[in-house]
């Protein structure tokens, strides 16, 4: 693919370098609108996409969470903070060719190989420290005194999207829920927040498995 610049193109793909983080197409696009507040947010995601296609950047799917764009294109792994949802490299100082480029497995031609790891990241692990401190001397023991800050209407939206088989679009879940569509996108904002939920397609929603977990408890 011809990689053609443009000055979006070219500002979308500034302000991810500089950023230097892993982060998603909505976060990318209140970067950049503060520089070129006439941006649109599918230009933000369509001229992702053919960065992607171009080899300039990379993209990272991670299960059950929203995805993410490397300003690095090369091959390297990645840990997630399953708190926080913070992605950083891994730098092992290994070769990362260590898949069999040509070679058939199970019927398929290999041809990558990617490594997630995941855990907490320091300054979650020092949060979950003082909180842990916190609800010790608020009531006497270490338990979980506060489960959920999930508002009914939030817990609504998150039950419509467990039920929906893929991602569903705002109107899906006003549907299920019997709720306006804009208290609808409200919640959704808060709950992206949260990290219950994600938007794997553009103005789809689905939920995490933190939001699971969530509605669960």
């Amino acid at each position: 693919m011809v990689y053609r610049r443009t000055s979006q193109r070219a500002l979308i793909l500034q302000e991810l370098q500089e950023n230097r983080q892993h982060i998603t197409a909505d976060q990318l696009y209140g970067l950049v609108r503060k520089k070129m507040p006439r941006i649109s947010l599918a230009t933000v995601y369509r001229n992702l996409e053919f960065l992607v296609g171009s080899g300039v950047i990379g993209r990272l799917e991670i299960r059950g969470r929203q995805m993410r764009f490397d300003y690095d294109p090369a091959v390297h792994d990645h840990v997630v903070c399953i708190r926080c949802q913070r992605v950083e490299n891994v730098l092992s100082g290994q070769e990362k060719e260590v898949y069999p480029s040509h070679d058939m497995v199970d019927g398929y031609i290999i041809t990558g190989c990617r490594v997630e790891f995941a855990g907490l990241c320091p300054r979650c692990q020092e949060q979950k420290q003082e909180k842990q401190g916190d609800e010790t001397m608020g009531c006497g023991c270490a338990c979980s005194c506060k489960k959920s800050e999930l508002t009914d209407e939030q817990k609504q939206v998150l039950q419509a999207m467990a039920k929906c088989a893929g991602a569903c679009a705002a109107k899906d879940i006003a549907a299920a829920t019997g709720l306006d569509a804009k208290v609808v996108s409200s919640r959704v904002t808060d709950l992206k927040k949260k990290g219950y939920v994600d938007s794997p397609e553009r103005c789809r929603y689905g939920i995490t498995e933190e939001g699971r977990a969530a509605i669960k408890g």
